[in-house]
């Protein structure tokens, strides 16, 4: 029948009354009956249509309840709402567009006046007090107490137990450096106020506000560069000062070579060549590009001007700027301050080291024999003047991409001869020591700890050796030599000793430092990109000196040219009267004029 068969209720009217079994019983009993629709009665609206609220006379039982304003944009839900404590990281979802209004809060009168705080211990670092309990610092101390209280008894010790004992010892070593380092990283730049490079007006207006960490993702592969023009004349550089050492100082002698620095707008060779090649838009030094594409490395205040004019744009520095200084313990845990005696500023520091940078690359050259580029004449030599540096320009081109097309200015400072006799280019760079009462004295660790002297200038220094990395390889550089200056003493900043030096390839240091080019080429598009936004003017770009991040100003056409004139003025006015500078107001450092 039918339970001995599958059947399809779609075919249950085929089957014959026998199998259906009569009528259809209910298991659970007859259905209910329907019940009656129930009344629905429309409540009466009072409208408002002058304001937000009700309407009308208020009932007695309400007229003494506190009103809390509220928006028709306010989220309903809070008092339902019972994962509001359990996620605290999803913030308040139902503030008010008021505040947190304090209607419904409850004083009581009687309980305030009558509190008072009884403990007033103050409460603990929980940071402090972790660090200090933890356990395998507790253990080692425990440790040295029982090794202390064993040696009172004069017990002999196996072999075993000495090399544990020592072992122990290098711990605590360890962890003492540890603990000294993180007490000065903890109060790193604490006290040490920046000053900014450029005084901001009221007239500049703000375009851009970049933020140096999103800069370090960006990446542009760029190719090779196509050489325009060279010119300059080289000399070779002296093998014989690889051979100076601690032990054989060398005293450095001042020059009286000139080492021009022109900026980008005022060199002929790139007003000649943005005239000739008319694809070029872009047009800098590599000094500029240096400290852009390293500018996530800098803690410093810097500026550069760019003038955009029609379809090219130009990267200037500016006459009365800082630019070309180099700074000194920039990056390190305890920078330089202006507290303590005035040759230790970090002003007259940076002047220190740039005057040794531009003295030290001329002095360590062989005078005579020199390798002349095609066009041998300086470009930036003056009428009457015969003693020009050993500088090589090279102005090169860079593709990088079909609307940007940079020729920038690149220098070399010697040549040198390789073992087999082959000509390569090279640039000389000083590190300078000012303190020798620091943690890495060089006059004492520089023959035997070089790799520990060029990590601990890598962390004070790095990026002033960062933006020397990349200008070299921006000119095609085969070997960046560091140069090791320290003072005779350390309270006297006229004289100087050269201890040592230290040859590189630009790619190697530069993947030694954690370099990368491709994403300084990045960084620089970045910024073009964002000029060619804006209409035809003039704009700085302005590093803060207290936080991380790059701006934009839109500034007037003159806002430079002013204050040049200014200067100007004040000269011939100073010439007139006959103003007279008194000793002790002059700069430290002698021969400062090697600084123009």
């Amino acid at each position: 029948g039918i339970y001995n068969r599958k059947i399809n209720m779609a075919d249950i009217d085929d089957l014959p009354p026998d199998d259906i079994g009569g009528p259809v019983q209910y298991l659970t009993g007859p259905p209910p009956e329907p019940q009656p629709p129930q009344p629905f009665t429309c409540p009466e609206i009072v409208a408002n249509p002058k304001s937000w609220g009700p309407a009308g006379p208020f009932d007695e039982r309400f007229s003494h309840m506190p009103y809390q304003p509220f928006s028709k944009s306010d989220r309903l839900g809070k008092a339902a709402d019972i994962t509001g404590t359990a996620y605290q990281s999803r913030g308040n979802r139902y503030t008010s567009m008021f505040g947190a209004g304090d209607a419904y809060a409850f004083y009581n009168q009687e309980d305030e006046s009558s509190f008072a705080i009884v403990h007033s211990k103050k409460k603990t670092d929980m940071y402090k007090r972790k660090w200090q309990e933890r356990t395998s610092r507790r253990d080692l101390f425990r440790a040295r107490d029982d090794r202390r209280m064993a040696g009172m008894g004069n017990q002999p010790q196996s072999k075993a137990q000495k090399y544990r004992d020592r072992d122990r010892a290098r711990q605590e070593k360890r962890w003492a450096r540890r603990w000294d380092n993180r007490k000065h990283q903890n109060r790193r730049n604490d006290n040490v106020e920046r000053q900014a490079s450029v005084e901001i007006k009221s007239s500049w207006k703000i375009l851009e506000d970049i933020n140096l960490s999103h800069l370090q993702k960006l990446k542009t592969d760029v190719s090779a560069p196509t050489e325009l023009l060279t010119c300059g004349s080289m000399e070779y550089y002296d093998k014989a000062y690889d051979r100076v050492s601690v032990s054989k100082p060398q005293r450095v002698v001042h020059t009286e070579r000139v080492v021009p620095s022109v900026t980008t707008t005022d060199d002929p060779n790139i007003r000649g060549l943005s005239k000739k090649e008319t694809e070029a838009n872009v047009f800098a030094t590599d000094a500029i590009l240096a400290a852009i594409m390293c500018c996530s490395r800098s803690v410093n205040s810097w500026d550069v001007v760019i003038q955009k004019i029609g379809s090219k744009i130009f990267f200037d520095k500016r006459e009365d700027s800082d630019f070309d200084l180099l700074t000194v313990g920039e990056t390190a845990f305890d920078p330089p301050t202006s507290e303590g005696l005035a040759i230790n500023s970090p002003d007259t520091l940076a002047r220190e080291a740039t005057y040794l940078n531009r003295v030290v690359s001329q002095m360590v050259l062989k005078k005579g024999n020199k390798y002349e580029f095609p066009e041998p004449t300086h470009p930036f030599l003056e009428e009457g003047e015969e003693s020009s540096a050993s500088i090589g320009y090279r102005y090169r081109m860079w593709e990088l991409d079909d609307k940007i097309k940079l020729i920038a200015r690149t220098q070399h400072d010697a040549v040198y001869k390789d073992k087999a006799q082959r000509t390569g280019f090279m640039d000389v760079k000083t590190l300078t020591e000012w303190n020798d009462g620091g943690g890495m004295k060089w006059k004492q660790k520089l023959d035997t700890q070089r790799g520990a002297v060029l990590a601990t200038e890598l962390k004070n220094n790095g990026n002033k050796i960062a933006r020397w990395t990349i200008s070299s390889l921006l000119s095609g550089s085969s070997l960046l030599r560091l140069m090791y200056v320290s003072r005779t003493t350390p309270k006297d900043n006229r004289t100087h000793l050269m201890l040592g030096s230290q040859a590189f390839k630009p790619a190697d240091l530069a993947a030694q430092i954690n370099l990368n080019l491709k994403n300084g080429w990045g960084i620089f598009k970045h910024i073009v990109q964002i000029i060619m936004k804006y209409e035809d003017g003039k704009y700085v770009l302005f590093k803060d000196p207290q936080k991380q991040v790059l701006r934009i100003y839109s500034v007037p056409d003159n806002t430079f040219e002013e204050s040049e004139a200014e200067e100007e003025e004040d000269e011939d006015d100073d010439d007139k009267i006959g103003v007279n500078v008194k000793d002790d107001e002059m700069p430290i450092l002698e021969n400062d004029a090697a600084l123009i």
